[in-house]
């Protein structure tokens, strides 16, 4: 856990299902910050080793997880995840108070998003999509950006409590904003990191001292986050970074989705979904994203 301060605000109990690789740093960050947390994971084993490292309790059901909390968070990995956890008898929404917020930080789709809000909304609950960006070193040091939808009176509860592992937290419009927002920010990334591998894959080509050229090119128009912190892992083909290729793939086909929902034309996105696919079939389904350059080599 990261040495940051916290925001000082009054004490709160909250839930936290989802202990991954996000899930378990951002939960350490609530606790650290002084919130009663409870938390929930599929696998009891992780639950119960979150609970020696920073105290709180886990709970056997996503149900018993939520109930009396003000806030129950979530970090999960897909729709089916997602609707596991907050739906049903031993579901969050079961054993939520009324005016209770939850807040979804799983990146899913859009119509999950709302179908999810409406459920909330029919049983007196709050609700605000969440997904966030910054990878597992952002939420190990409690800096991630948060997209979000959802109703303002939401929003503005959830928001100083979120900001123990987060930098930047913002409502972007109704339930379903901050997923396809999320997708604005997957669909750039992906263009990014390609663009960034044909490029450093060209200089070595070429015989250039690739580590120089980019601390140039770094200080020009060309900069841009995944230069600064991939750029040099690339060139030293170290691959075990941030956010894995299943990952990506994973959000990638959820804005293709989109896309095809709402007629925008993503010819780019789909090409370096299908280069991502070549690089799970080389095996490089846990590596992070600028693995691509692998296809290039």
């Amino acid at each position: 856990m990261s040495t940051r301060t916290y925001e000082s605000i009054a004490p709160r109990q909250l839930a936290f299902l989802g202990l991954g690789v996000m899930g378990e740093p951002m939960a350490g960050h609530l606790a650290a910050a002084g919130h009663d947390v409870t938390v929930y994971n599929r696998s009891a084993a992780k639950a119960q080793a979150w609970v020696q490292k920073h105290r709180g309790r886990h709970a056997a059901t996503p149900a018993d997880a939520a109930r009396g909390c003000d806030l129950v968070f979530a970090c999960v990995g897909n729709d089916a995840d997602l609707r596991s956890i907050v739906l049903g008898e031993t579901g969050a929404f079961a054993g939520m108070k009324p005016g209770a917020i939850f807040v979804d930080h799983t990146t899913a789709s859009a119509e999950v998003a709302r179908e999810l809000a409406a459920a909330a909304k029919g049983k007196g609950l709050g609700f605000v999509d969440a997904p966030v960006s910054g990878g597992n070193l952002g939420a190990i040091n409690g800096a991630l950006t948060v997209m979000c939808g959802g109703d303002s009176a939401s929003f503005d509860e959830a928001r100083p409590v979120a900001m123990a592992f987060a930098k930047a937290m913002t409502l972007l419009g109704p339930s379903g904003s901050g997923q396809l927002a999320k997708m604005v920010n997957q669909i750039a990334i992906a263009g990014l990191v390609q663009g960034l591998s044909e490029a450093i894959a060209f200089g070595q080509k070429a015989g250039l001292d690739m580590k120089a050229v980019l601390e140039v090119i770094g200080k020009g128009a060309a900069q841009s986050w995944q230069m600064d912190n991939r750029g040099p892992t690339m060139i030293q083909d170290k691959f075990d970074f941030g956010f894995a290729v299943d990952w990506m793939r994973k959000d990638l086909g959820i804005a293709l989705d989109e896309a095809r929902r709402n007629g925008a034309r993503l010819p780019v996105t789909a090409l370096v979904d299908q280069f991502y696919a070549d690089v799970q079939a080389a095996g490089g389904n846990r590596s992070d994203t600028s693995s691509l350059i692998k296809r290039l080599k």
